[in-house]
């Protein structure tokens, strides 16, 4: 069979799966004798193992295999969860992991799993062959477990027959698995199948002595079955025996059990339709192929709307008027469809927390907050590093041994929260310890031997702006390079990757109390508003977040301070740039001695004004990356305006140094 066709669902689901199984383990390891937990990971692994054998994919199919088997003796009480069992599965879904993302490049997803399978093996000590093969003179309910039983339970309640099925091969069967597997396909033409003794696994590895058994949800006669069943070659028997509920006693606690594990009250259910699917799965190629086309439109939405200013035709203006509200709607519509949840970034830090913790002897917990926060995909897609970064700096540097955190008077267990949130048109991510806080003098005295900073400039600073100097090209106060935080690589290459997104990242402390790295990113990224300026002959374009507000400033008030101009700003004195000067632009039409346009604008919290020749307006534009034959440092991009001209796009960050 050709599997071509369903690769890319695979992998997907593949990924899904794996992290579902990470998130309940970490559960599990808080909250061990949660049965629900154990459930949920049961069936994600057993779901995983069955796409695997159908797709072709042997080592990933045997090791999701030896798991499952594992979780089984966990569920049927056979195994208690312990430090070894965890560090087991957790070994597991690396190796899972590393199969999966070599499918996804292309690879065959083989890897030795030979000494790991035979580990979760011996933990799981007894072979679970001969009790599966229990006696079929049990007629009740008591050998399932409580989803089975539950499934069972509903099915006899809509007039469903449910039978307990032996099958028994032929004493010189040769083939075992070959007759067994088309016993399987006879009884899933006539029903469902919840349960095989031994496992679907062991069978097909013909681990079975001549019998197996098989537990059948099905419509059809007894007769019909067993007629079916004989008429396959080498089976000697069929024998049906039909189950029935357990006593009202028994029931009532079965339907008490699933129903608090879903959240539910007992009572009589009436039997509703299913629901019809409400959600489709598109490929991220179709929206980013959607997102070009209007990007094109929003283009062309812009010269309609200038060619309509300048003919002055009302009919024309009216319609005009009409396209651009449906199309701010169609922006806003398909810029919702772009929009992830953070939790797609956030749901691998726990475990890559939990086995850092581990490596340095510390104990800490991560509190996640506001993980259904939504931002655009590719911002998605790029913030993740820079996060295990911060995430890393946190645990090495931030929380401490727990030893010093008992002689500060603190827990022993170390807190750190990864808070996200919006805030008008930007997404704030906040990381958050309570460990020691950053030593301000200890930042100062490495600036200095670094060079960063000289002796004098060191004296001058204070409160936030020591902390500012974390952020400096090659600084870093590890005294070894570790492959924990940094790797050798300071703060600079975080704080250079959200400038790169159009975001900011800074950093407060209190000694003592802990530290907070507070990032601030763009909503979405390639259709921004923006504020078109006049500078000499060209136009510019100023993003609106970076913009605080614009003023027209008397040439009179303009006062030099060390040969730079400056200007009152609400009581604060601001650096003035003026924008013709700074791009050297061919100069326009000369001006008089008349009010000059600034434009306010601010990165953190810091403010300067940028000198203009001319406000032209706000509008919606279209970021269009000038590529790697371009790099300008105080251009982020251009833009196509409705006359056809190019606009670059100022990235006032560069403003600040």
């Amino acid at each position: 069979m050709d599997t071509s066709e369903y690769l890319d669902i695979f992998i997907e689901e593949s990924k899904e799966h794996l992290q579902s199984i990470n998130e309940y383990v970490l559960l599990l390891e808080k909250q061990p004798e949660e049965l629900a937990t154990i459930q949920e990971i049961f069936r994600s692994a057993h779901t995983l193992k069955g796409m695997s054998a159908s797709m072709g994919y042997g080592d990933l199919a045997n090791l999701t295999h030896a798991m499952e088997n594992v979780l089984d003796g966990i569920r049927n009480g056979k195994l208690h969860v312990t430090q070894k069992l965890l560090d087991s599965l957790f070994v597991s879904l690396d190796h899972l992991e590393e199969m999966v993302m070599s499918i996804a490049a292309g690879g065959d997803g083989k890897k030795d799993t030979k000494e790991l399978i035979r580990l979760l093996n011996g933990i799981l000590g007894e072979d679970t062959q001969d009790k599966a093969q229990t006696d079929t003179s049990n007629e009740d309910l008591r050998s399932y477990d409580e989803f089975e039983r539950s499934a069972i339970h509903q099915s006899l309640e809509q007039g469903f027959l449910v039978y307990r099925i032996e099958v028994e091969l032929h004493k010189e069967c040769l083939l075992k698995a070959v007759r067994a597997y088309m016993v399987f396909n006879a009884l899933e033409n006539l029903g469902d199948i919840i349960k095989s003794e031994p496992s679907a696994d062991l069978i097909e590895q013909e681990q079975f002595n001549q019998s197996f058994f098989v537990t059948l949800i099905t419509q059809q006669e007894a007769a019909t079955i067993e007629s079916e069943l004989l008429s396959i070659s080498e089976i000697e028997k069929v024998a049906l025996t039909p189950l029935q509920p357990v006593g009202s006693e028994q029931k009532e606690a079965v339907t008490e059990q699933v129903d608090d594990q879903k959240g539910t009250t007992t009572g009589p259910k009436k039997n509703s339709p299913p629901k019809s699917a409400k959600t489709i799965r598109v490929s991220i190629e179709r929206l980013d192929l959607l997102m070009r086309l209007f990007e094109e439109l929003v283009i062309d939405r812009g010269r309609l709307e200038r060619i309509s200013s300048e003919m002055k035709d009302a009919a024309l203006q009216e319609t005009v008027e009409r396209v651009s509200r449906v199309s701010s709607d169609l922006q806003e519509l398909i810029l919702n469809m772009r929009m992830v949840p953070i939790d797609q970034v956030f749901n691998r830090f726990p475990r890559m927390v939990r086995g850092l913790a581990k490596d340095l002897h510390k104990k800490v917990e991560l509190q996640v907050e506001g993980e259904e926060t939504e931002l655009d995909r590719l911002v998605a897609d790029e913030i993740g590093d820079p996060l295990v970064h911060l995430l890393r700096n946190s645990l090495d540097h931030g929380i401490e041994d727990p030893e010093q955190r008992i002689r500060s008077w603190k827990s022993e267990k170390g807190t750190i929260t990864l808070k996200a949130y919006h805030s008008g048109n930007r997404v704030f991510i906040e990381i958050q310890d309570d460990g020691a806080g950053i030593d301000a003098d200890k930042v100062l005295n490495r600036a200095v031997q670094k060079g960063i900073i000289s002796e004098n400039s060191a004296r001058t600073l204070t409160g936030r702006h020591v902390y500012e100097l974390l952020f400096a090209p090659g600084f870093s106060t590890a005294e070894v390079i570790s492959d924990i935080s940094g790797r050798g690589v300071g703060l600079d290459a975080v704080k250079n990757k959200i400038e790169s997104l159009g975001g900011s990242v800074s950093v407060d402390s209190t000694a003592g109390q802990g530290s907070t790295f507070t990032i601030q990113l763009p909503l979405n990224l390639s259709i921004i508003p923006s504020l078109l300026v006049e500078a000499g002959t060209e136009t510019y374009a100023v993003q609106l977040p970076s913009i605080i507000e614009t003023a027209l400033v008397d040439p009179q008030d303009i006062i030099m301070v060390h040969k730079q101009p400056m200007m009152d700003f609400r009581g604060k004195v601001i650096p003035l740039v003026s924008l013709k000067d700074w791009l050297e632009v061919p100069q326009g039409a000369k001006k008089g001695e008349t009010n000059r346009a600034v434009v306010i604008v601010k990165k953190e919290n810091k403010l300067a004004g940028l000198i203009v020749d001319g406000l032209i307006g706000q509008q919606e534009i279209v970021l269009k990356p000038l590529g790697s034959y371009l790099d300008v440092p105080f251009v982020s991009g251009a833009a196509i305006l409705g006359d056809g001209q190019v606009a670059l796009i100022i990235d006032c960050n560069s403003l600040f140094i």
